[in-house]
């Protein structure tokens, strides 16, 4: 029988052993081993439940807290797992966003799509912008093309990064008030480095096709409102959002995964320090002297980990992964007695800009954006700190961070400043956050032609070719079936048919 050893235990790595499993079930000669260097699995998805005091529960998101609906590999995945009814999508309800600025909380005015104004009345009379700024971003639909692109030509040939591209195409409020928080926030990312064509390259695409941005997103939101029209909801269907989560937490999918893997070839806090290669065995030397050995690996860590490893095996590939910056990050979550926020409670979110200047990068109302986080009376906030620009402040303990949080909660919502949360958690996430800065699709193409040469290796995880959860199970099933192949088996897969909205 083959195995596959598989290092990293996210939603990649579980990907990855989850692929590798359905093939054994399908009658294929195979089986894997995980390793996992935390005595946890899920990575970036971890979900925990808090009793309240006066009875209820909490649940808390430390890492992501959604999936877009746009993408189906989480849907598909929860379906085969039998998990599907446990998807929740977000209270549409409540869907509004708070943008800071001057210390005030100016909402995000109807029709922008990422960061596009799409209706003009909103545009007109938001506080958001200035009015110059409103005429520079009205200037989109008259300014021409950067350039023509030649036939069969795509984003990876004319990448630039976010700033240079809202500047040129909308102003620089446009990037400030907006697109730096919405649009770089989702990576993390410094706009000034952020690449285009490996973030968002619908933007460069849709200059392309329609000459301005302002036109294409109106295409966009036509297609949005004829889709809805064609495929209205089924009777007693759940409501389509376009972000969802699962009903106890994100966690819940891998953990589904990890118990259709199999617990049994789970190994969790052991950290692989050394990869051989000897003829065609792989073998892995964890931090315990324990040593696996398998026919194929799959390395599904951080880029900063996956450097380490993959020097011994292929130092170019290591020296590739090594110019993959990574940036760290935090949650604070914590909750209060209603009475004690005085404020509207229906909105998802605040984005506050780098030009505020503040340490505080974001806030989830957690209680508002999801169904069954807080029992009834009670509010959970959840508080963003980090980013590219503010790495310093995670030097600080979680008791300085939970300060930091709460102190900009009464400035910003006024939630009264004598009172202290009835709990509070804090979640780090070290070099979690890979920065897909210019140039960055071509190193990736580079990695991945390179580690075509090598029989029975894969990369997988958010650090290539996209950082959210649909794109890091992706990454890892493509990782699996590069192995799969290279063993001689041939495991083509019968996706399911989507489920009507």
């Amino acid at each position: 029988m083959k195995k596959v050893i598989i290092i990293g235990g996210g939603a990649a790595g579980l990907g990855a052993a989850y692929k590798i499993r359905r093939a054994a079930a399908a009658g294929h000669d195979i089986d894997c081993v995980l390793i996992e260097k935390d005595d946890r699995l899920g990575g970036k998805l971890m979900s925990e439940i808090v009793p309240d005091p006066d009875g209820g529960e909490y649940v808390i998101d430390g890492g992501s807290d959604a999936f877009v609906s746009t993408k189906p590999a989480v849907a598909r995945i929860a379906r085969m797992l039998g998990i599907g009814d446990e998807m929740v999508p977000a209270r549409e309800e409540n869907k509004k966003t708070l943008i800071v600025k001057r210390g005030r909380l100016v909402e995000l005015p109807d029709g922008i799509m990422m960061f596009a104004p799409t209706k003009l009345m909103p545009l007109a009379t938001t506080s958001l912008y200035s009015w110059p700024g409103k005429f520079r971003m009205a200037l989109d639909w008259f300014l021409p093309r950067k350039e023509r692109w030649a036939e069969g030509e795509t984003a990876q040939q004319h990448d630039e990064t976010l700033e240079s591209f809202v500047v040129r195409r909308m102003g620089r409020e446009a990037l400030d008030r907006v697109a730096e928080p919405l649009v770089g926030g989702v990576h993390a990312s410094d706009p000034a480095q952020m690449s285009l064509a490996a973030t968002f390259p619908n933007f460069l695409e849709m200059e392309q096709e329609f000459g301005s941005l302002v036109r294409g997103f109106l295409n966009e939101r036509k297609k949005r409102e004829e889709m809805k029209k064609k495929f209205p909801p089924k009777p007693g269907a759940k409501p389509w959002a376009f972000f969802n989560t699962f009903h106890r937490g994100m966690q819940d999918l891998t953990d589904a995964m990890a118990d259709a893997v199999g617990r049994e070839r789970i190994i969790t806090g052991a950290a692989a320090t050394i990869i051989e290669r000897t003829g065609d065995t792989w073998r892995v030397t964890l931090g315990t002297g324990e040593v696996i050995e398998g026919d194929a690996l799959i390395v599904a860590t951080e880029a900063w980990a996956a450097t380490r490893l993959m020097r011994d095996v292929d130092s170019a590939i290591a020296g590739l992964l090594g110019e993959i910056p990574c940036s760290s990050s935090a949650t604070v979550s914590m909750a209060f007695r209603a009475e004690d926020c005085p404020f509207d409670q229906k909105w998802f979110g605040i984005l506050s800009p780098l030009v505020e200047d503040r340490p505080l990068l974001a806030v989830t109302l957690s209680s508002a954006k999801w169904p069954d986080r807080a029992p009834e009376g009670r509010v959970l906030l959840r508080g963003f700190i980090g980013g590219p620009q503010n790495q310093h402040l995670l030097e600080a303990p979680d008791e300085e961070l939970v300060e930091t949080v709460r102190l900009q909660l009464v400035d910003l919502l006024k939630v009264r400043p004598d009172v202290e949360p009835i709990f509070t958690r804090v979640y780090r996430w070290s070099g979690g956050m890979p920065q897909y800065t210019i140039g960055h699709l071509d190193r990736v193409d580079e990695i991945e032609r390179r580690t075509s040469e090598v029989s029975g290796l894969a990369l997988a995880g958010g650090a290539f070719r996209g950082v959210g959860i649909p794109n890091c199970i992706e990454s890892g099933e493509r990782a699996a079936d590069k192995v799969l192949g290279e063993l001689d088996i041939s495991y083509v897969e019968e996706t399911p048919p989507p489920r009507g909205r």
